[in-house]
């Protein structure tokens, strides 16, 4: 069986959506989990809202 890695596949969802009763948009991207132990945030494009919002990291 394989080792897991240092470098995990992440979800990171919209903060904003659920505020504005819209479906929350979701992206997968990688992070290493050793040198960022924290959650995740970036600003991402949300078809929904037709706009940029933060998106942040699901446990």
């Amino acid at each position: 069986m394989a080792k897991k890695g240092k470098v995990r596949i992440i979800t990171l969802e919209c903060t904003e959506a659920r505020k504005e009763g819209k479906s929350p948009s979701r992206y997968t991207t990688h992070k290493n989990t050793q040198t960022h132990p924290e959650r995740l945030e970036k600003k991402k494009y949300n078809p929904a809202l037709k706009r940029h919002t933060m998106h942040r990291e699901l446990k």
